[in-house]
C-alpha cells in the first residue's frame, strides 16, 4: 500500500447477537487499496435513510437502548423484539457495515481508465458501509458530482433522487397518469412534489398534520390531504376524482392507510361507471415502499376486484430497468442537485455522535424535518 493511504479507517458496524439484542459499535478495519477498476473514497458526508435504520437498529426499538463504551469508542445495545428476530437469523453473529449513500473525495484510484478519471474528484456513491471514515468501491458505482459540488450536496444523490425517478417511471411503464404519495412532507416527498411540479404529474400528497399540510402548500402542491382532518376520506376522493390517480406509494405501510386510498380511488373511479357488484374495473394498485407504522397492514375491502397491494423497493426496479435508463436517470439527478433533488438537513453529526443517547433517539424518531448527515470530523 502506498505510503500517502491511511492503514485503516473507522466505521460504524450493526451486529445482531444470539440473546436477541443488537450492538451498534465503532469498529476499526483495515484501508483496501483500489484495484484497477477501484477508487478509494475519503468520507465526507453521509446521510441517515429511514433505509438505513432497518439495518441499523435490526427491528429494535431505539427507546431500549442502553449505552456503554467511551466517548470516542460508544457502544449501544437494543432489544429486539421476538417477531424480528425471527428473520434476523441469517444476521446472527455477523458485524455489518452500515450506511446506503454517501459522498467524498476520490484519494486513490486503480489502473483503469474510469478509475483514473475520478482521481481527485468528489464523488457521490451508494455503495453500502458509507457510515466510514474511507470506502473502497467500484468507480462504476460512483456518480462524479459537478464541480464545485460540496460533498454535503451530493450526499444525497442516490436513494431520496432515485427513488422519486423511478416512482414516475413505475407510474408510466404500468399506465397510470397520475400519483398519490404518503408521508408527502418528508425530505423524499418534498423532492417528489417538486419533480411531479417539472414534469406536470398530478401528485396527491398524504400527509399527518395541518402544519405539514400548509408546508406543501408553499411548496406549490395543488392536492394535499391531511389524514388528521375529520374531512380526510371525502377531501382525498375529491383529489382522486380531480386526478384520476390510481397509483400509490405508501411510505407508512401498517394500518388502515392503504385501504383508505383503495377505497378512495374505488368511490372516485365510480362516480361516472355504472354499477356493478364486482366495483369499477378501474385496477388500482398501492406499492408499501416503507414501514413508518410497523403494525400490520388492515385492508377493508370496500374497492372491488380490480386491485392490488405489493411492495416496491428501489434496487430490484433499477436491477430490471436497464442500463440506459439508469445512466439518464443519474444524469438527470446530477444535473438538478441545487434545484429538484436538493436535500436538506436539520443537523450534521460525527460517527461517534451518532451513538450518544440524544442523537440516536432523535433520528430514530424518523421525524418530518429531522433528517440527520454524518460528516467527517
Amino acid at each position: 500500500m502506498s505510503p500517502e493511504l491511511p492503514q485503516s479507517s473507522v466505521e460504524l458496524r450493526s451486529l445482531v447477537n444470539a440473546d436477541a439484542t443488537v450492538e451498534l459499535s465503532l469498529v476499526e478495519v483495515p484501508v483496501i487499496a483500489p484495484t484497477d477498476s477501484q477508487v478509494l473514497i475519503r468520507v465526507e458526508a453521509a446521510p441517515i435513510n429511514p433505509s438505513d435504520l432497518g439495518l441499523l437498529f435490526a427491528g429494535a426499538d431505539a427507546a431500549t437502548a442502553s449505552y456503554g463504551g467511551t466517548r470516542t469508542n460508544p457502544v449501544v445495545t437494543l432489544s429486539v423484539p421476538a417477531g424480528a428476530m425471527r428473520s434476523m437469523a441469517s444476521r446472527v453473529g455477523e458485524s455489518m457495515a452500515v450506511g446506503n449513500e454517501g459522498a467524498g473525495t476520490v484519494i486513490a484510484a486503480g489502473s483503469s481508465e474510469g478509475a483514473q478519471a475520478l482521481l481527485g474528484r468528489t464523488v457521490a456513491v451508494a455503495g453500502g458501509g458509507m457510515y466510514a471514515q474511507y470506502r473502497c468501491v467500484e468507480a462504476a458505482l460512483c456518480l462524479a458530482l459537478p464541480e464545485g459540488t460540496r460533498a454535503r450536496d451530493g450526499a444525497s444523490s442516490f436513494v431520496n433522487p432515485l427513488t422519486t425517478l423511478a416512482m414516475l417511471e413505475t407510474m408510466r411503464r404500468e399506465g397510470h397518469r397520475a400519483l398519490v404519495h404518503t408521508a408527502a412532507a418528508s425530505n423524499l416527498g418534498q423532492m417528489l412534489n417538486r419533480l411531479c411540479q417539472e414534469e406536470d404529474v398530478a401528485l396527491v400528497n398524504v400527509v399527518r398534520t395541518s402544519a405539514q399540510e400548509e408546508l406543501l402548500r408553499r411548496a406549490g402542491a395543488r392536492w394535499v390531504c391531511d389524514s388528521s382532518a375529520p374531512t380526510f376520506r371525502g377531501d382525498l376522493v375529491d383529489a382522486l376524482r380531480e386526478t384520476t390517480a390510481t397509483l400509490a406509494f405508501d411510505a407508512v405501510g401498517g394500518g388502515t392507510l392503504a385501504s383508505d386510498i383503495l377505497n378512495a380511488m374505488e368511490a372516485a373511479a365510480a362516480t361516472d361507471t355504472p354499477y356493478s357488484r364486482y366495483g369499477s374495473t378501474v385496477h388500482k394498485q398501492v406499492y408499501v415502499y416503507g414501514a413508518l407504522d410497523r403494525s400490520p397492514t388492515v385492508l377493508t375491502r370496500g374497492f372491488g376486484f380490480a386491485w392490488g397491494v405489493g411492495g416496491w423497493l428501489l434496487t430490484p426496479f433499477l436491477q430490471n430497468v436497464g442500463l440506459e435508463t439508469l445512466l439518464a436517470m443519474r444524469e438527470r439527478v446530477a444535473a438538478g442537485l441545487s434545484s429538484t433533488f436538493a436535500s436538506e438537513y436539520s443537523r450534521e453529526i460525527t460517527l461517534a455522535q451518532a451513538l450518544e443517547p440524544e442523537v440516536l433517539s432523535a433520528y430514530a424518531r424518523q421525524a418530518t424535518g429531522e433528517k440527520y448527515l454524518i460528516v467527517s470530523s
